[in-house]
């Protein structure tokens, strides 16, 4: 069955982006993409695509015009978790949100541990905040594995899922970000990471992640040269 265009709103630095193109291109869904510098947002897209005037956003549905010129006919959506579940919901044979009730609930409690656990840490700790130390971001790694299902490939079975989805982009950030020593972070706590993570307790999380970052949308909807040239100009390198 045929669906709506859709036209989405993204930035290739932005890990909530990340989320909306890897869901795409794991249903396959045709759609126009239109980059927003976050440095210098269009006038136009606040009162026209996102009041809030963040990506991602999409524009589904209504006629077919120009990204710039979205037709108030159109729906708004917004919010990277909430695009990526409506676009497996237009797309239910992709698997990427779960039918089974139970699949669908643990990979919803995944996501949160992301949310809760992991992201904010990787924000602190890249932005030299001083609750963002390598031991937080051991420990968001610690709940991450905790709650990962053993002899399975994903983050709740063997299908890839929004659960997956919702974690991939912003430990790939991380991974470009400490390999390269950016970030507002002294170097010892970037050092200290690192060595933790070699520990073999993380043998799980580790071969998990090399799944993530192996997958076909994941590699083709990220921009490590981009991501690595704005964290630096925002941030500066490891001191």
């Amino acid at each position: 069955m045929p669906h709506e265009q859709i036209t989405l709103y993204t930035a290739k630095v932005c890990p909530y982006a990340q989320r909306t193109e890897i869901a795409l291109a794991e249903v396959g869904a045709p759609f126009k993409r239109y980059e927003i510098d976050l440095g210098n947002k269009p006038e136009w897209y606040a009162p026209k695509v996102n009041p809030a005037s963040k990506v991602p956003a999409i524009a589904y549905g209504g006629p077919d015009v120009s990204p710039e010129n979205a037709s108030p006919e159109s729906i708004k959506l917004a919010e990277s978790l909430i695009l990526v579940e409506f676009i497996g919901d237009l797309y239910p044979s992709s698997g990427i949100v779960p039918v089974d009730p139970v699949l669908r609930a643990q990979a919803r409690f995944f996501i949160e541990v992301v949310s809760t656990k992991f992201s904010p840490n990787f924000m602190k700790f890249v932005s030299g905040n001083p609750e963002g130390t390598h031991a937080a971001l051991l420990a968001g790694v610690d709940a991450i594995q905790d709650i990962l299902p053993d002899g399975v490939k994903y983050a709740v079975n063997d299908q890839y899922t929004i659960a997956d989805i919702a974690l991939a982009p912003f430990w790939a950030r991380l991974n470009v970000l400490v390999q390269k020593g950016i970030g507002a972070y002294k170097d010892e706590e970037r050092k200290k990471f690192l060595k933790g993570l070699e520990d073999p307790k993380y043998a799980k999380f580790n071969a998990y992640i090399q799944r993530l970052l192996a997958r076909q949308s994941f590699k083709s909807t990220f921009h490590e040269d981009v991501v690595a040239e704005i964290f630096t100009s925002k941030f500066g390198l490891a001191k």
